[in-house]
């Protein structure tokens, strides 16, 4: 049985870095994974990611990225991409943490073979509990690649008849705020 992790990265209280957790949670919702498929939220990791990269076959994070593309733009890293940065530049504001952790289980031998890394561009990460339209908009072709990743890697998922309650705390932190899921027909 492979061992998978679906990792959101972020700190939901910071805008668009929300973008992981809320990926996680979304998927949580309105899917179902076969045995051996582990979907969480990471929150803000530090070197401690190390811990969650060794213990499994293959892993897949979602992050937002800073980068020079628009807002809202889905862009995939691949391991060999992201070993290649050295620790102190950064994609987003976890990269460090990410880099180095990869870095310290290649050292030891104890790395997924298979990493990606699902980049959304932040739009903003001022303080704040919500995502900005262009973030939230990419959200379906977000868990498409992710979807897509588990094809590629022959783990089983389906979609759930009955969407689970879509738990995302810090949403309803904001009063009045829009509904954040997005339709997600598959």
């Amino acid at each position: 049985m492979k061992k998978i992790l679906i990792g959101g990265i972020g700190n939901v209280l910071l805008g668009d870095d929300g973008v992981g957790p809320y990926v996680a949670r979304l998927l949580k919702a309105h899917y179902e994974f076969e045995e051996g498929v582990e979907v969480d939220d990471l929150g803000t990791p530090a070197l401690d990611l190390i811990d969650q990269l060794t213990t499994h076959d293959a892993v897949i994070l979602i992050d937002s990225v800073d980068t020079n593309t628009d807002p809202g733009t889905v862009l995939l890293y691949r391991k060999a991409e992201i070993m290649c940065h050295c620790p102190s530049l950064r994609m987003d504001p976890h990269s460090p943490a990410l880099v180095e952790a990869l870095l310290s289980a290649e050292l030891f031998a104890v790395a997924p073979k298979n990493l990606l890394l699902v980049g959304i561009t932040a739009h903003s990460t001022d303080p704040g509990c919500h995502l900005s339209p262009a973030v939230r908009d990419s959200l379906e072709e977000v868990v498409g690649e992710i979807l897509n990743e588990l094809d590629r890697l022959g783990v089983g998922y389906w979609h759930r008849a009955h969407p689970v309650e879509l738990d995302i705390w810090w949403a309803n932190l904001v009063a009045n705020e829009e509904k954040l899921e997005p339709a997600l027909a598959s």
